[in-house]
C-alpha cells in the first residue's frame, strides 16, 4: 500500500558535513528607507488556458485546489506538506475546513488585528505541541532581532493584501540597506504552472562577495541530532520553492490584472487608516490597493535573483538555541523542483488519488495526527523529533 516516494536529485546525494559556522557576515548599518514611486501597469502576454478558464462561466469547485485555495494562492508549505505525505495533506485540509464550518468563521465580515514589520537596526502528542511553540517562539525571537512589529486593523481582503505586499516592501528597503531581513511575505505568479503562489521566507541575507540574495530556512529539533535525509530532502524542497517564486518576481513583469481576477480584489478600494499611516511611515504614501501593488512591482524591480549556488537550510537545538546542529549549502535545481511541482499538482487538481509514505519513511506516522484513520498505519513507527518537518504546518505570521 506504500507508494514510492521521489528520488533526491543527484545534485543533493552528497552527505554534507556538519557546520556549526553561519553563512558569510554582512555589514547591518540603519538607513532611512528607500521611497518607491509608481509605475504604469504593465502589460503582459497571453499565459494560456489557464486565464481564458478564469472568465468561463463561475462553477462548483471540483479539485482540491479550487476548494480550499480558491482566492487565497497555493501555499509553499502546500508542497512541501504534500511531498512529506500526500495522504496527511488530504486528512488536514478536510479536517480544516469542517473546522471552520463548526465555528462559522467568516473572515470577510470581521475585523482583524494584524501586524506590519518595519526594519529595526541593531505524551508524545503534547510533546510535539510543545516542540511546535518552542519552534514557533524561537521563529519570534529571530524575528524581533531585526525587525519591530506594528499593529494595525485591517477590515477587507484588499487591506489583507496589502498588508503582505507592504511587509515584502519593508523587508526589501531593509535587505538592500542593512543586508538582512526575515519573515518575508511573497506572493508571485509561477509562470510555468499558470497557478499564484504565497508564502514567508525565514531569512535572506545579501552575500558578502557578489550581493546576491541568500536564502534561509532556520528549523529547531527538540533532540541535538542531526536530521534524516527525508527532513533535509523536504527542507531543501521549500527553499527552492521560495528561489523559484522569488526569481519569477524580479525576473518577469508581474501579471498584476490577473492578480486583482484571481484574488477576487478591487485595486480602486481604498486602504484603512492604519495601512494608509504604515504605509506613510514607510514613504509609500499609498492610498489605495492599486498603489500599493505599483510599490510592490518597483521592490521587485530592484532585486536581482537569488543565489542560484547557496541556498541554506540551518537546524538548531532548542535546547541551546546557540547550537547549530546542521547547516547545509546546497545548489538550486530547477528541473528537479518543477518535476516535483508538477507531481504535487497532480494530486491536487484531482489528477489522482494521494499516495501514502513509502516504506522506509513509514516512521513518519507516528507524529500524524491522522494515523488512526489512515489504513496504511500499521505499527507504532517512530525516529525522529523535528518540531518544523512532521508535516505540521503552524503559519508564523500568516498576514
Amino acid at each position: 500500500m506504500a507508494g514510492s516516494s521521489s528520488k533526491t536529485p543527484p545534485s543533493l546525494k552528497r552527505k554534507t558535513k556538519t557546520k556549526t559556522k553561519s553563512i558569510d557576515s554582512v555589514s547591518a548599518k540603519a538607513k532611512k528607507r528607500l521611497l518607491f514611486t509608481s509605475s504604469a501597469e504593465p502589460d503582459i502576454e497571453d499565459y494560456g488556458n489557464f486565464f481564458a478558464s478564469k472568465k468561463k462561466k463561475k462553477r462548483v469547485a471540483d479539485t482540491l485546489l479550487d476548494k480550499y485555495r480558491s482566492k487565497r494562492g497555493w501555499f509553499v508549505t502546500d508542497v512541501s506538506r504534500t511531498e512529506w505525505c500526500e495522504k496527511q495533506m488530504e486528512f488536514s485540509l478536510f479536517y480544516d475546513d469542517q473546522e471552520c464550518k463548526n465555528n462559522n468563521n467568516n473572515d470577510d465580515d470581521e475585523e482583524h488585528l494584524s501586524l506590519v514589520y518595519e526594519g529595526r537596526s541593531g505524551t508524545r502528542k503534547n510533546k510535539k505541541h510543545e516542540a511546535m511553540k518552542a519552534g514557533i517562539d524561537r521563529h519570534v525571537e529571530l524575528r524581533n532581532e531585526v525587525l519591530k512589529p506594528v499593529k494595525v486593523k485591517v477590515k477587507s481582503r484588499e487591506d489583507h493584501m496589502a498588508l503582505k505586499l507592504i511587509n515584502f516592501i519593508n523587508g526589501v528597503n531593509q535587505l538592500v540597506f542593512e543586508g538582512l531581513t526575515r519573515e518575508l511575505p511573497l506572493v508571485s505568479f509561477a509562470f510555468e504552472q499558470g497557478i499564484w503562489m504565497v508564502g514567508t521566507i525565514d531569512e535572506v541575507r545579501m552575500h558578502s562577495t557578489d550581493h546576491k540574495p541568500v536564502l534561509v530556512e532556520t528549523k529547531t529539533r527538540i533532540s541535538d541530532t542531526v536530521p534524516s535525509e527525508s527532513q533535509k530532502r523536504n527542507g531543501r524542497i521549500q527553499l527552492m520553492c521560495y528561489k523559484y517564486l522569488w526569481d519569477s518576481l524580479v525576473s518577469n513583469q508581474f501579471p498584476s490584472r490577473e492578480f486583482y481576477q484571481y484574488f477576487d480584489l478591487n485595486p480602486k478600494r481604498a486602504l484603512c487608516e492604519d495601512l494608509k499611516k504604515a504605509s506613510s511611515y514607510s514613504g509609500l504614501n499609498a492610498k489605495t490597493l492599486k498603489e500599493v501593488v505599483e510599490c510592490y512591482q518597483s521592490a521587485c524591480k530592484m532585486m536581482g535573483c537569488c543565489h542560484d549556488d547557496e541556498l541554506v537550510l540551518r537546524y538548531e537545538s532548542q535546547r541551546d538555541k546557540s547550537l547549530v546542529l546542521d547547516e547545509e549549502k546546497f545548489a538550486y535545481d530547477g528541473k528537479w523542483l518543477k518535476r516535483e511541482i508538477l507531481n504535487c499538482l497532480q494530486f491536487w487538481l484531482g489528477q489522482r488519488e494521494a499516495s501514502y509514505v513509502a516504506e522506509e519513511d513509514q516512521w513518519k506516522c507516528g507524529y500524524c495526527s491522522f494515523s488512526s484513520q489512515c489504513s496504511a498505519y500499521t505499527q507504532d513507527t517512530t525516529d525522529d523529533d523535528d518540531d518544523d518537518d512532521d508535516g505540521s504546518t503552524y503559519y508564523h505570521y500568516y498576514i
